[in-house]
C-alpha cells in the first residue's frame, strides 16, 4: 500500500489559481529582456487563445505532479518479522572416520551416521526461526564452515554440502569447543548454546575437552552434547555374522562432563528416532520466541512523480522551440558566421 509522509504538502494544490485570481499589475514600460535561444520558444504567441487551454492542462499537470511528489510517497511493503530472541546457537558436527559406519535407518534404509544427520539436523535448523546459528566442522582440526547468520537456509546448505574426509579422520572435540567459545558474539544480553554432535572421543588437536570446557564455563556457554551410534550392528564376515558395538569408542564419560558443568544434557542417539526425539526436546529446553517483532520495508516513490514533471517540463520547451524554428534560426547564423 501507499504511504504519504506529508499528506498535509496537498494544501498547496489550489495556489496556482490564488495567483491566477490575483488583481492584474499595470503594465509598466520597461526595457527589453534579452532571453535564451530555447525560452524564447515560449513566447505570447504561444499562450493565444488557440493554445492557451493546452499550455494551461500542461502546467497543471507539472503542478500536480510536483506537489504530488512533495507529500513524500512511498510503497510499504509486507511486513516482516525481525527476530527479537537473543539465542546464539553454534553447531559442532563431527566428521571423523567412523562417521561412514551405517547403522542407522532412515525411510526404511541404512544410511550411515552423517546422512542420518544431515536430514535430521535439517530439520531442526529449519524450525530454528529467530536463532542466530552457526556451523563448525571438525576432524583432525576444528573449521568454521558458517559464522553466525539470521539466514537458515544458508547453514542448512553447507551442512547438506559436508563430506567424509573433509577436515580429516580424527576427532578434534576440544578444538571444535575452543572454536565454538571464540565465535560467539560478544553481547550480554544473549543466550550461547553449543549443540556438540559426535560418535567418538577426542583423538586430535591442541586443546583437551576439559581445558575447552573451563573456556566454556568462563563465557557461560551451555553444552547439548549427543553421542552418535548403534550399539549392536551385525557384521558378515569370512567366518559368518557377528555381533559387534559400533559405537566402543563413543566417550559418553566425558560428554556428560561437558554437558553437566555448563548446565546442558547429554543425549544418547542409537538410532534416526532417537535423534529425532533429542530435536524435539531440544525445542523445549531451548524455545524460539514466538512474539516477534514485525517491520514494514519502505520505498520511496517521490522521484517518479518529479521526474515525470521534469521530463513533460522539457519535452513543453523543446517542442515549442522546434515549433517556432529557433533551432534552426540559431543554427543557420553560427554557419553564415563561419562563412
Amino acid at each position: 500500500m501507499i504511504h504519504f509522509d506529508f499528506i498535509w504538502a496537498l494544501i498547496a494544490l489550489p495556489l496556482p489559481l490564488l495567483v491566477y485570481w490575483l488583481p492584474a499589475k499595470k503594465q509598466i514600460q520597461a526595457a527589453p529582456l534579452r532571453m535564451p535561444t530555447v525560452i524564447k520558444g515560449v513566447q505570447a504567441q504561444d499562450f493565444a487563445p488557440e493554445k492557451k487551454k493546452t499550455s494551461l492542462v500542461i502546467l497543471s499537470i507539472i503542478w500536480l505532479l510536483v506537489v504530488f511528489a512533495s507529500t513524500q510517497p512511498q510503497w510499504l511493503g509486507e511486513a516482516v518479522n525481525v527476530p527479537t530472541e537473543g539465542r546464539e546457537m553454534m553447531i559442532a558436527v563431527d566428521l571423523s572416520g567412523s562417521m561412514q559406519v551405517e547403522d542407522m535407518t532412515l525411510n526404511g534404509r541404512s544410511v550411515n551416521r552423517l546422512d542420518m544427520l544431515k536430514v535430521l539436523l535439517g530439520e531442526f535448523i529449519e524450525r530454528r526461526n529467530g536463532d542466530k546459528l552457526g556451523l563448525i566442522l571438525f576432524g583432525d582440526d576444528a573449521y568454521m564452515q558458517t559464522p553466525m547468520t539470521f539466514d537458515r537456509k544458508t547453514v542448512q546448505q553447507m551442512l547438506d554440502e559436508t563430506v567424509l574426509g573433509l577436515v580429516g579422520k580424527q576427532t578434534a572435540i576440544g578444538d571444535a569447543i575452543a572454536l565454538a567459545v571464540k565465535r560467539f558474539d560478544e553481547k550480554k544480553d544473549s543466550n550461547r548454546v553449543l549443540l556438540l554432535l559426535t560418535d567418538g572421543q577426542n583423538t586430535a588437536g591442541k586443546i583437551t575437552p576439559e581445558q575447552a570446557l573451563e573456556l566454556a564455563v568462563a563465557k557461560n556457554i551451555t553444552i547439548y552434547s549427543i553421542g552418535i551410534g548403534a550399539d549392536v550392528m551385525i557384521q558378515n564376515s569370512l567366518f559368518g555374522a557377528r555381533r559387534v558395538n559400533p559405537s566402543s569408542e563413543l566417550d559418553e564419560e566425558s560428554l556428560q562432563r561437558l554437558a553437566d558443568e555448563t548446565g546442558g544434557y547429554y543425549f544418547r542417539a542409537r538410532a534416526s528416532e532417537d535423534m529425532s526425539k533429542i530435536y524435539q526436546l531440544l525445542d523445549e529446553l531451548e524455545p524460539v520466541e514466538q512474539e516477534q517483532q514485525q517491520m514494514r520495508p519502505l520505498t520511496a516513490l517521490y522521484y517518479w512523480p518529479l521526474g515525470l514533471a521534469l521530463l513533460i517540463s522539457l519535452v513543453t520547451l523543446l517542442s515549442k522551440s522546434v515549433a517556432n524554428g529557433h533551432f534552426f534560426t540559431s543554427s543557420n547564423k553560427t554557419s553564415g558566421a563561419k562563412h
